[in-house]
């Protein structure tokens, strides 16, 4: 029989590769999703897309919501940065970071893998080429893990320790992008936008769009997603709206 695994979903493009990654190993997949109160509700869509290629045995939707806690561009009316360098991504934490949004995330994986019962949990967190969050370094993903061992029964009487897998921490986006695609992954399913236009058109021009276009052009790719053409650079290589 197969082993279990929750996938914390989003819809983006680091979660969708390991999602498949996931898939590729052999487990049965359990998806896990958030509507915490985010801008891009379209990556939603995506995850529930996702989730059904894949042929996930469940995929849970959480609601929940984050706005009230505020700190962040993407769940309160604080701008969403466009169009900053390298450079200026690498300047401390940004205002799109949410707040322990990571450790909520885990925890609900956490809590989930206690009842299938599941003692395996992938994330797509990436740190290489990322903006810089603080709960996407592999130093989290280990205290996470240490923790989720002593907090739980599974993790304290069971005979298997509980595995946070990260499989893609270490690898650039292009990586990432040529390892879903070596595995099946369909990028025009996914979305990465941090604000994008009705429709889930990509706006061009916030990190992760930034991040996302550079790791397609890295790659020798085109992006099959749309982006508004307002930010995008005549080096751009992808579909415009």
């Amino acid at each position: 029989m197969a082993r279990k695994a929750i996938v914390l979903l989003s819809g983006g493009m680091d979660s969708s590769t390991a999602l498949a990654i996931a898939a590729q190993k052999g487990f049965e997949l359990y998806a896990l999703s958030f509507y915490y109160g985010q801008k891009n509700l379209f990556e939603l869509k995506c995850a529930k897309r996702l989730a059904r290629q894949f042929a996930a045995k469940k995929h849970l939707i959480i609601h929940m919501s984050m706005k009230e806690i505020g700190g962040s561009a993407l769940t309160s009316s604080i701008p969403v940065p466009k169009k900053r360098d390298e450079a200026e991504m690498s300047m401390g934490i940004p205002v799109t970071y949410v707040p322990a949004r990571n450790t909520i995330f885990l925890s609900f994986a956490l809590a989930w893998a206690e009842t299938l019962p599941s003692r395996d949990i992938f994330i797509g967190v990436n740190y290489l080429d990322s903006s810089g969050y603080p709960d996407c370094r592999p130093e989290f993903i280990a205290s996470f893990e240490k923790m989720a061992n002593l907090a739980t029964r599974i993790g304290t009487e069971g005979k298997e320790r509980i595995k946070v897998h990260a499989p893609l921490i270490e690898m650039k986006k292009n990586e990432i992008i040529r390892k879903g695609i070596q595995r099946g992954v369909d990028f025009s399913m996914t979305s990465s936008c941090y604000d994008p236009l009705p429709g889930g058109v990509a706006c061009g021009g916030c990190d992760s769009c930034v991040l996302r276009l550079k790791g397609f052009r890295d790659a020798g790719i085109i992006d099959p997603i749309k982006y508004s053409r307002k930010y995008l650079s005549k080096l751009s290589r992808c579909k415009q709206s």
